[in-house]
């Protein structure tokens, strides 16, 4: 009998979940069912995913460096790194803001909605808090997003899984193993490429747990949706997004056919079980090491890119983030702020969501607290944000879930266009679980 390829596994857990969350939300005790019997299961899931992201990125940054053996080949990957993500970001915001002012979902909602979801969200815990987030980033000095970059310790930068300082620390020391005799290098080279091999490994033996997990996660994000009647007067302004975000996918698809050569469908199948892992977990950082593994050994992308790119497009490059913030923007402005609707202001929702996008991070709905300051910058009125946040609450865990498929998709389409302009792109090696089972049974 064929076995079933793992994103259908994922996609039949994935509906399977949300049909018993369904159905458990329909009786008394269901939700808290969910949530004391079935929702940890997702967390464990999640919090495994986490325990070997930093490692990974540790292990494979250092071991593609230290492997380039050429400090001038750093600068040019990185370079073409950055530049293609900044150009993917801001065709993601122009997307977003042409669909939002064509389409026009904030005009003529009525006030009897606008003053539901107000009374319902306003005061928020969630709301609230992700005002409070905002209010502590917008007062950091301008330099500080450069000054989170370096670490005064490392270990408590590995503990609390600071990407950033993470990935500036691996460069550091890839760089000075390149910079030292080779036979002194030799035994830390081997020891990362060991630590690699083992993760990546890891990453193998958690995704044999992953259809059960998404269940667990689906069902549990269907038990948050408590008020249908809202959903459905969002329903435009959520079409939206999530129309870009589609757009988008179709625009990765676009360079991965005519930049690699590759197979669009093909792109897709090998990348989908990241992508439907992001989609159930709403984390480009949590699925992180299951995207490395994807674009590694099943779309051909060699260590060396893979290493760097993926983690610092999991920490800077968030084209669905920046796409929602462009839409979301422009719609609250559209529902309680019509005169703000100018040229000039959508030119600094670009510049500014840009940069939201670099220090926005990588985990569930941190585009909202970004969405703040986009706000902010355009002179939106303080006494409106709580409720131009309100007017999209109920619907941003769904979307959010659907933003984080982009980002990872955007990622491993940045990786792939990296590494083909390099001669990086070589032929999957698919490894498996159990290769070395036989061996050690």
């Amino acid at each position: 009998m064929k076995k079933i390829a793992l994103h259908w596994k994922i996609i039949i857990g994935m509906v399977l979940g949300i049909i018993f969350g369904f159905i458990m939300n329909t009786l008394e005790m269901g939700p808290k069912f969910i949530s004391d019997w079935i929702a940890p299961f997702g967390t464990i899931f999640i919090n495994l995913l986490k325990l070997i992201a930093v490692p990974l990125i540790l292990a494979s940054l250092i071991k593609g460096i230290s492997d380039l053996k050429d400090i001038s080949k750093i600068k040019t990957m990185g370079l073409r790194t950055i530049l293609i993500y900044v150009g993917t970001t801001l065709i993601a915001i122009i997307i977003g803001l042409t669909i939002v002012n064509t389409i026009q979902p904030g005009v003529g909602m009525s006030p009897d909605t606008i003053e539901k979801i107000k009374t319902k969200y306003e005061n928020s815990e969630g709301v609230v808090d992700k005002l409070n987030k905002a209010s502590n980033q917008h007062d950091a000095g301008p330099l500080q997003a450069l000054v989170d970059i370096f670490p005064s310790n490392i270990f408590t930068a590995l503990g609390e899984a600071k990407m950033l300082q993470v990935i500036f620390f691996a460069l550091f020391v890839g760089i000075c193993l390149l910079l030292v005799p080779k036979k002194k290098a030799k035994p830390l080279v081997k020891f990362f490429d060991s630590l690699n091999e083992v993760v990546m490994k890891m990453v193998d033996l958690i995704m044999l747990f992953a259809p059960y997990a998404v269940f667990a996660l689906m069902a549990n994000v269907i038990i948050a949706f408590d008020d249908t009647e809202i959903l459905v007067k969002l329903l435009g302004y959520a079409l939206c997004v999530v129309f870009g975000l589609v757009l988008m996918i179709c625009f990765y698809l676009m360079l991965v056919k005519v930049y690699t050569k590759k197979s669009p469908l093909w792109f897709l199948k090998e990348i989908s079980p990241a992508q439907l892992l992001a989609f159930s977990t709403s984390s480009s950082a949590a699925t992180l090491p299951v995207t490395m593994e994807r674009v590694e050994e099943h779309l051909g992308v060699d260590k060396e890119v893979s290493g760097f790119v993926l983690p610092v497009g999991a920490t800077v490059n968030m084209d669905g983030t920046s796409l929602y913030q462009g839409i979301a923007a422009v719609f609250i402005m559209q529902v309680i702020w019509p005169e703000g609707l100018t040229f000039t202001n959508q030119l600094v929702i670009i510049a500014t969501a840009l940069l939201a996008s670099i220090g926005s991070a990588a985990v569930p709905s941190a585009g909202m607290v970004m969405l703040v300051i986009v706000l902010e910058s355009i002179g939106f009125p303080a006494e409106l944000l709580p409720i131009g946040l309100a007017l999209i609450f109920a619907v941003d865990r769904p979307l959010d879930m659907c933003r984080t498929v982009v980002n990872v998709t955007g990622d491993a389409t940045v990786s792939m266009l990296v590494a083909k302009s390099l001669g990086k792109l070589g032929k999957p090696k698919v490894k498996n679980w159990d290769d070395n089972y036989e061996k050690v049974k």
